[in-house]
């Protein structure tokens, strides 16, 4: 779920939005594992690009809010919850039975509704102590620390930790 929020990265110290097309929300929704199949095409252009935008800045204010200890308003992602209805079906494949979950694709606030239960399940029950947001100061991603001891630091150890180092190393040069 946090990575929805990195598709909005930094580049040079400007926020630079990883999603520009219909296109590249789909294929972002495809490796997620929200969907098995494109979107693109299926709904008039843009559209999925600006409602995956708008549920995108929805759950970063939650996210936020929630991580500071504050109390927001939670309207923007109940509209897209009320845009989920499913049904458990019973699957028999392999000898093995097992519920799924289906879900209607009729518009895109159906196709990004199971996104945004992901997120109130996270914002409901997630632990955010171990929510963060990269200590750099040029990076602005979130990530879960699973580490064991709970003291990452950095949304990725080769990029922002390894910055870090270098930077911190340099300080030590000048000295």
């Amino acid at each position: 779920m946090l990575d929805m929020l990195n598709t909005v990265d930094s580049m040079d110290g400007q926020p630079c939005d990883l999603w520009q097309t219909d296109g590249d929300v789909s294929d972002w929704l495809m490796r997620a594992g929200w969907l098995t199949q494109p979107l693109v095409g299926r709904y008039p252009p843009g559209v999925l690009l600006a409602v995956a935008r708008h549920l995108r800045e929805v759950i970063r204010v939650l996210v936020e809010a929630r991580k500071a200890g504050r109390t927001a308003s939670a309207d923007g992602l109940n509209v897209f919850l009320r845009q989920a209805p499913s049904h458990p079906v019973l699957v028999w494949s392999d000898g093995t039975p097992r519920v799924e979950r289906l879900r209607p694709t009729d518009s895109v606030e159906q196709c990004l509704a199971p996104v945004a239960e992901a997120a109130a399940l996270l914002l409901a029950e997630g632990d955010f102590t171990l929510i963060r947001m990269c200590e750099h100061p040029d990076c602005t991603r979130w990530f879960y620390d699973r580490t064991k001891s709970h003291k990452r630091r950095w949304c990725s150890m080769a990029l922002c930790g390894n910055r870090h180092k270098v930077a911190e190393y340099r300080k030590r040069q000048q000295r």
